[in-house]
């Protein structure tokens, strides 16, 4: 899995991290039980600091995506998180905030259902 990070981005470094790792598994890039590269390796890999990718690999570890052994290191986990109702409320929160700011720049239900169901469908081909 390549990892790109924007260092221009206003999201932060180990958040964009976070969700590259979280895709790479939904895409099937990474597999259940497949060992990541180590604190240090990744770090030195992509050029940033191993406290950035610490951070991302320990709320991965804490969102059910990872498990982090010393012997063994980052896996990602073989049992994926399911939803709960603080995810529920995040996702409904994410979705508020983007929904409204399309609204405000012209965007139409069809547009946004239209996009939501293409990013999804990605994900559902790698199930079948």
């Amino acid at each position: 899995m390549i990892i790109k990070i924007d260092f221009e981005s206003e999201v932060p470094i180990y958040e964009q991290l976070r969700r590259q790792i979280i895709e790479g598994i939904a895409l099937g890039n990474l597999k259940l039980g497949e060992s990541l590269p180590s604190v240090r390796q990744l770090a030195e890999d992509i050029g940033i600091n191993l406290h950035t990718v610490n951070k991302a690999y320990n709320e991965l570890k804490s969102d059910g995506y990872l498990n982090i052994d010393r012997r063994k290191g980052a896996v990602v986990s073989e049992t994926l998180p399911e939803s709960t109702e603080d995810f529920d409320k995040k996702l409904e929160e994410g979705f508020t905030y983007l929904i409204s700011e399309a609204y405000l720049r012209g965007k139409k239900i069809d547009d946004i259902l239209q996009l939501c169901s293409g990013i999804f469908k990605k994900y559902i081909k790698i199930d079948k």
